[in-house]
């Protein structure tokens, strides 16, 4: 694979599966280096850019599915963001209005007056349990002890001592989560939220899902943070367990909003994006190259040559849809599981939960971006409040409250298979039980999105994914990215991670990807960052 860089009117024809993060970012990337010799192709099935990464729009409201904090301790990625939507550089309306003070930006953009624009945004999130809040990631504060009781605090740390003595092998979820919390903690805030979750006890799973998403989480990890803001100097969040950072940047109307815009800047450079083009067919030669795709474009099959693919679409429909796959292949990436993911917005006048933080909120509701719902009692895994990722997602920020209750399923299962108002009546009914409303009349409007394949899973054939991706590499041209495109729980930015490694590849037409796999395993993709 060679670039024809002395040959004029010839292009490297670069064709991308998925205008999600992954395939956005890379399509730019080769554009922006150089557009004269590329020629990129983006095909996405659906009528929506940006994947999981998409807002929904519902009755001037906007809806993150998933929720998406824009922040890296990749410098590229936070400079790639900014390079998109420059940071505010003035106030946002509900600064404005809770006198609310915060680095801005030199010359940067005013909300009030353009919608390309970062929001500086507090990170707060907490646990929901026993209709008490307790501090994400599990704090020891005076709050959190009065919350848990003596008897149970005073066994939380004998357990997490056992744990630092007793170090169990990481063979599993359930032992990784002991050997940081200790077993107390383990079952009171994971074990029941991580089977809600992946709809399997966390003995089954995999500690690789551990390592990926909350390696440098542990009770020391917190503890340090705790101690490290006693002190007058703030802390680099650079150096900072992921999960501990205090703030992070938003896109004005939610991450989709990023992404539509990066589409734009795409076409601008030339790049081409097919919406509703559903990839079905990969064909290869027996030589170890890509040929082309074939792919459904308004019920009728096209096909499209390339030089160069890229694939951010699920590992297991990409090896169900090539030619002469070995039969073990075959049923490794069959077997690659997946958990199914449904968001329900509610519009409501007001919340419950009260407002016993001294962080000042419009309308005074609690200021929590998201909850983790621990109890096992109910469906429900996390909840949104839009108004807190950013007041321009809620059409009457002030006098209305506008969340997301996320639901963890499987496609085709009883809760996917409900219609929109039967799930949304379940959903209302969970809230009311919870104490969050006080009845489905304080519901003024509502909505339903169901998204497929939202979390590659970490059991079943996963524990021979080495030998999956040990064949894939061996086509050349072809390069796996982004989160199912790799089948690993990636955030957004270790899929535009493997979006530059591999447009790096490209140009200097390397064909070995050990890097493109390798983002989010070696340690400057983990979440735990070491000092210098």
């Amino acid at each position: 694979m060679r670039k024809h860089h002395n040959r004029r009117n010839s292009y490297e024809k670069i064709v991308i599966i998925g205008a999600g993060p992954a395939g956005l970012t890379a399509a730019f990337e080769l554009l922006k280096r150089d557009a004269k010799e590329y020629q990129v192709t983006i095909l996405e099935e659906t009528g929506v850019i940006g994947g999981i990464s998409q807002t929904v729009r519902h009755g001037g409201n906007r809806m993150d599915i998933g929720g998406h904090r824009f922040f890296s301790k990749d410098d590229r990625v936070m400079q790639w963001w900014q390079d998109i939507m420059p940071r505010q550089g003035k106030p946002s309306f509900d600064d404005i209005k809770l006198h609310r003070e915060k680095q801005l930006a030199k010359d940067g953009p005013d909300p009030a007056e353009t919608d390309r624009v970062m929001l500086v945004r507090r990170r707060v999130s907490r646990i929901y349990y026993k209709r008490k809040f307790f501090d994400y990631p599990v704090t020891m504060k005076p709050q959190t002890i009065k919350n848990m009781g003596a008897a149970t605090t005073i066994a939380a740390g004998c357990s997490y001592l056992k744990a630092s003595v007793h170090k169990l092998p990481e063979d599993s979820l359930e032992n990784f989560y002991i050997n940081r919390f200790g077993r107390k903690l383990y079952s009171m805030f994971f074990e029941g939220y991580t089977e809600k979750l992946w709809g399997r006890h966390p003995r089954e799973i995999s500690a690789d899902w551990g390592a990926q998403r909350v390696k440098g989480l542990s009770i020391r990890a917190v503890l340090k943070d705790m101690f490290s803001k006693i002190g007058p100097k703030k802390k680099d969040q650079k150096h900072v367990e992921t999960s501990l950072i205090e703030e992070f940047y938003y896109p004005k109307y939610g991450p989709g909003q990023l992404w539509e815009t990066a589409a734009e800047e795409v076409r601008k450079m030339g790049g081409t994006i097919q919406m509703h083009s559903k990839v079905t067919q990969i064909h290869t030669d027996a030589k170890g190259k890509v040929l082309s795709l074939t792919y459904e474009k308004d019920g009728k099959p096209e096909t499209i040559e390339g030089d160069i693919f890229l694939s951010s679409m699920p590992v297991k429909d990409l090896v169900a849809g090539m030619n002469d796959v070995p039969a073990e292949m075959a049923k490794i990436a069959a077997g690659l599981p997946y958990r199914d993911f449904v968001t329900v917005g509610l519009l409501l006048d007001k919340l419950n939960l009260k407002n016993e933080t001294d962080i000042p909120t419009l309308g005074n509701i609690v200021p929590d971006c998201w909850i983790y719902v621990q109890d096992v009692g109910v469906k429900l895994g996390r909840i949104q409040i839009f108004n807190n990722w950013s007041p321009y997602m809620v059409q009457d920020p002030e006098h209305t409250v506008w969340i997301g209750l996320e639901y963890f399923c499987a496609e085709g299962d009883k809760f996917w298979n409900m219609s929109d108002q039967e799930c949304i009546n379940f959903a209302v009914k969970e809230l009311v039980s919870m104490g969050v409303i006080s009845s489905p009349s304080d519901v003024k409007d509502s909505h339903r999105e169901r998204i497929k394949k939202a979390y590659p899973a970490y059991f079943d054939t996963y524990a021979q994914i080495d030998d999956l991706i040990a064949y894939l590499n061996r086509f050349e041209n072809l390069f796996c990215i982004g989160r199912n495109g790799q089948h690993r729980y990636n955030n957004m930015d270790h899929s535009m991670a493997t979006a530059f490694e591999a447009v790096d590849n490209i140009c200097a037409g390397k064909t070995d990807k050990k890097n493109v796999w390798n983002v989010n395993t070696e340690k400057e993709y983990h979440e735990e960052k070491k000092e210098s």
